[in-house]
This record gives structure tokens, C-alpha cells and sequence, in this order.
């Protein structure tokens, strides 16, 4: 007979031991931050995986073409401890609208800013492409998960590099040396209200969009629209999670962008969790096939043993638990 605080110590040194024994996921992240709040949940979601061991953010790449978003993100890198990760920003990409959430960088009580980080408007942003094959050349062989929840144009462009000071290969073969996986939020693989859906990552760079789904190199998983749409994240977590310091960036951004109860669907965020977490089961993958475009932007998956593409899909069971677990990780309080 094991005694209830034995068994209860025994667990908890096997999954210490669990934890400890993997080697954290190294993760680039490649966002339109600024466009919709849940890039901003996604980017708290990797900082708290990182915080259990679990993965490692080496760089962070912007597609959203916006003075403000570079300061945004070291402002949000800054509050969970990391405010020396890379930067990489856009140049000459797709404009955007101004940001409903973006200037809560720029904030100021009485005189200083209310949240502290150094990359401020008008300081030097490297250039996207440069980041990621500066950083991707720094790294070990196939030990890279890109995560793409923007638009594709910062990984078009790497595909499209030339061989560098940072390393003497194009840039597709330098992705397909060091790079084991692209998980990606963009398209739809379902019906949404009985429509075929024209989905934002994908429409507001088509051309970038296609090349990526033709050219990259490695697996990539899809986090279709369907997706994200089914998993909604909770407003009390916001409101009552959050609540833990008198400014969370977080918090502050989502009700600038739409206050609660609104409950934002998770889409960038799934992405995040496979990439990290794919054999958890809060999503099931679809058989291995190939994911086309159209001139409008619509996507179909093609089933095939040889495809090195996949979508994800969702039951019920799994939309209940998937939400609450993201609600854990973002709501959780930097290290």
C-alpha cells in the first residue's frame, strides 16, 4: 500500500521528472500584431509555456506594417521578463488600419510610461527577413517550429533570400535545413454559416500566401478559421485572472479592442498550443494532403499519403478543455 502523501509525492517527482527530461520547443514568432487581440493572448501563451520549460521564444517577426507594433511587442516581451528577445519588422508591407490596442504602449502616467521597455517609436527595427535568417542560422539543425499567425509575407520573404553574412544558403534551403515544422493560422477547412470562408491571414497577402503553401519546405499544420471560431476565450479570465497587478498589457489591450463580456475567438492561439503541445490531444489532425488557394483566397485541402500538409479539427470535448487551458497559461502571472 503506497500512503495518499507517497503517491502524491511519487507523482510529483515523475512530473518533474517529465517536464525536465524534454528539451523545450525553440519557436519563432511571426505576427500581425495589432490587428486582432489574440495575437496579443498567443504571445502570453508562449512566454508561460516557456516559463514551465516547455518551449523557447527565440525571435518575434511583424507583418503588420505599423510604427506602433514593434513597441507594443517589446512592451509585452518586457512584462514577462524577456524584453532582450529579437525583434524583426516588415518593410514596405501590407498597411493597415490604426490599431485599437497598439498605443497602450505609448500610455503615459503622469509623465512616464506606464509599462517599462526600450524599443521605442522612432528607435531602429531590424528588418523581418534579416531576424529570422539571423536567427534560424544560429540554430541546430531541424530544432525550429516556426508559428505564423499573421500574414505570409515575412516567410515569403525568407523563402526568397539570398545567401547572407548570416549563412550561404537561399533561404528555402536554409528553412528546410533548419526548420521541423510550420504551424499556421490562415485559411478555412469548414463551412462557416454554410459558406465557404475568404479568411483574413490569407487575403490580406494572397500572393504571399500561396507561395508559402506551395514552396515551404516542411509539415505544415493548419489552424483553419473553424477553429479558433469554436474555442472562445473566457471574459472571466480577463476580467478576474488578469486582476492580479493594477496593469496587465494584456488584460488592458483586450478591452480596448473589444471589452467584455465579449468572449474573442482563440485563433492564433491554437496554433501556439499545437506547436508546443501536439501530443496532448486537444486537437485531432486531419489525413496528410496538400492546401491550394484561389485568386479569391479560398483554400482547399487535398488528400494525400505523400502531402506534407494537415488541417486541425475539433470535437466537443476537446473545445471545453482547450479553452480552459489556454485561459490558464495566458492569465498566468510572469515568472
Amino acid at each position: 500500500m503506497i500512503f495518499p502523501f507517497l503517491r502524491s509525492l511519487t507523482t510529483i517527482l515523475l512530473f518533474v521528472a517529465f517536464s525536465t527530461a524534454a528539451e523545450p520547443v525553440k519557436v519563432i514568432f511571426d505576427t500581425d500584431m495589432g490587428n486582432d487581440i489574440d495575437d496579443a493572448l498567443a504571445l502570453a501563451v508562449i512566454h508561460s509555456l516557456e516559463n514551465r520549460g516547455e518551449c523557447e521564444l527565440l525571435a518575434v517577426t511583424i507583418t503588420k506594417d505599423h510604427v506602433e507594433a514593434a513597441p507594443y511587442v517589446d512592451m509585452i516581451n518586457t512584462f514577462y521578463g524577456r524584453g532582450d528577445i529579437p525583434i524583426g519588422l516588415v518593410r514596405d508591407g501590407v498597411k493597415q488600419f490604426k490599431s485599437k490596442f497598439l498605443p497602450l504602449a505609448q500610455q503615459k502616467d503622469d509623465g512616464e510610461f506606464r509599462y517599462a521597455y526600450d524599443l521605442h517609436i522612432g528607435d531602429s527595427v531590424p528588418d523581418a527577413t534579416d531576424v529570422l535568417r539571423k536567427t534560424l542560422a544560429a540554430e541546430a539543425d531541424r530544432s525550429v517550429v516556426m508559428l505564423q499567425v499573421g500574414f505570409s509575407t515575412n516567410l515569403a520573404r525568407l523563402l526568397d533570400s539570398e545567401p547572407d553574412e548570416y549563412s550561404d544558403l537561399s533561404g528555402e534551403d536554409l528553412i528546410k535545413k533548419k526548420v521541423h515544422l510550420l504551424s499556421i493560422m490562415a485559411g478555412a477547412f469548414k463551412p462557416v454559416g454554410g459558406k465557404t470562408h475568404r479568411e483574413f491571414n490569407i487575403i490580406m497577402d494572397k500572393p504571399a500566401a500561396k507561395m508559402v503553401a506551395d514552396r515551404w519546405p516542411t509539415p505544415i499544420v493548419w489552424s483553419g478559421f473553424e477553429i479558433g471560431l469554436a474555442i472562445r476565450y473566457p471574459a472571466i479570465s480577463i476580467d478576474k485572472e488578469m486582476a492580479y497587478v493594477e496593469h496587465h498589457p494584456v488584460q488592458e489591450s483586450y478591452q480596448l479592442y473589444i471589452p467584455t463580456p465579449h468572449e474573442r475567438p482563440t485563433f492564433d492561439l491554437t496554433s501556439v498550443l499545437w506547436a508546443v503541445r501536439p501530443d496532448h490531444g486537444y486537437f485531432n489532425l486531419s489525413e496528410p494532403g496538400t492546401v491550394t488557394m484561389n485568386e479569391h483566397g479560398e483554400t482547399t485541402f487535398t488528400a494525400d499519403e505523400n502531402g506534407k500538409h494537415r488541417y486541425m479539427t475539433v470535437d466537443n470535448d476537446q473545445i471545453q478543455r482547450t479553452r480552459e487551458v489556454l485561459a490558464a497559461l495566458a492569465s498566468e502571472p510572469p515568472k
